[in-house]
């Protein structure tokens, strides 16, 4: 298959601005760009399409261009139902940090990185106005669906003037990049548009851009979220074990749709391993290659070994995700691995906790603990998988 037909069968486009786009694809290298809004310092798993696709369309050769909205993060794209918060510059600068060397990493060093706030920290309110604002119309604006379904809930200026903004940084990178593609989830095709059109407007030449669905899971919820907490790309914010046990756990009527869109596994091996789904669902192959592979290439194969090797092992006690034993703790503060492992009936004393750390008989999340001084962070313990050898595991519960 060419590009575009490997995308096709993927299911990752779902909007193309022009048919003229699949011999770019398939015949030229060419320069895109996809971009995050800095709202935390990590990226999270429903961000994790559009990195996989930026890293397939590399691998046949084009450049791709990450664009942190260090501009657009200080306004904030349409919410479907309210405003978003306004967050710091200082918070912005910190969290395009924690962004840049997350991309850096996962695209292999092969990833440009840009911050549209330094083409737009310059630019008057005037000059903006009548270089942008003049080339697109209000109605035009107006039916876009970000700001359409806002419109009787009320839209702020600010966030009214979020399109203009985008369009200006895809204009700005075919200006001075080189750059005709915009790749985008497809609740961002109004934003693609406006930058095409503006680009067809002031230098009367064709850029493209092409939207991915968004993912979902069985119940209709985004990809990767549950109850408002990511799933984060950070394995100090999500521990690579939680991220293979929620994959692990996908059901079977889209596992075969998650390994298309966010694994590199061949059409051969995905289309092996749907049949062996049909024909044997119990022994969930798909779902463990899914897994795998994700962990793997978030956090590198050793990490994936760690976190398979604690599933299989809380596997083999017959224990379930939901049914694993579990201790909630009433805890307010970072703590020590020894009182941690007192506290959860893990060891009964603290010298016996010592001296299981010593020998290289616990792990947390999979990951062996061999300083009984640690400091365990408060944020890191809800969820916290606790195990003593290959036989005792245990999950933690924060409760107040």
């Amino acid at each position: 298959m060419n590009l575009y037909e490997d995308l096709m069968w993927r299911g990752l486009i779902k909007d193309i601005s022009s048919p003229d786009l699949k011999d770019k694809l398939n015949n030229e290298k060419i320069s895109f760009y996809w971009g995050t809004d800095p709202t935390a310092d990590s990226l999270h798993i429903g961000h994790y399409s559009s990195l996989v696709t930026a890293k397939r369309l590399a691998k046949y050769g084009h450049h791709p261009i990450l664009l942190v909205g260090g501009a657009t993060g200080l306004i904030g794209d349409p919410r479907p139902s309210a405003e978003r918060e306004i967050i710091s510059k200082e918070t912005v600068e910190k969290n395009i940090k924690g962004i840049k060397e997350q991309v850096s990493r996962l695209l292999e060093g092969k990833a440009e990185i840009v911050n549209n706030y330094e083409w737009t920290k310059d630019v008057s309110y005037l000059d903006f106005l009548r270089d942008i604002g003049k080339y697109i119309n209000v109605n035009y604006m107006l039916n876009k669906d970000t700001i359409a379904r806002r419109l009787d809930t009320g839209i702020t200026y600010a966030e009214f003037s979020y399109t203009l903004l985008q369009g200006f940084d895809f204009l700005e990178l075919f200006r001075n990049k080189n750059c005709i593609l915009q790749a985008a989830g497809s609740d961002q095709w109004g934003n693609i548009t406006t930058g095409i059109e503006l680009i067809r407007k002031i230098e009367g030449k064709e850029a493209y851009g092409f939207t991915m669905p968004l993912i979902l899971d069985s119940t209709g919820k985004k990809f990767g979220k549950s109850e408002g907490n990511a799933l984060w790309l950070d394995k100090e914010k999500t521990s690579p074990y939680k991220i293979y046990q929620y994959l692990i756990n996908s059901d079977d009527t889209k596992v075969i749709e998650y390994l298309k869109v966010f694994t590199f596994l061949s059409r051969e091996e995905i289309e092996e391993l749907e049949k062996e789904t049909k024909q044997h669902p119990e022994l969930r192959k798909a779902q463990k290659a899914l897994a795998y592979e994700i962990v793997k290439d978030i956090h590198g194969e050793e990490e994936a070994q760690k976190a398979k090797k604690t599933s299989e092992e809380v596997f083999s006690k017959g224990y379930s995700e939901e049914g694993m034993p579990s201790v909630d703790l009433n805890i307010t503060s970072d703590i020590n691995i020894l009182d941690l492992l007192v506290l959860s009936n893990i060891a009964p004393s603290k010298s016996e906790a010592r001296r299981l750390v010593i020998g290289n008989g616990i792990s947390l999340n999979g990951e062996k603990q061999i300083d009984p001084n640690k400091i365990i962070e408060l944020d890191k313990i809800n969820d916290m998988v606790i195990s003593k050898g290959k036989k005792t595991h245990i999950k933690v519960n924060l409760v107040k």
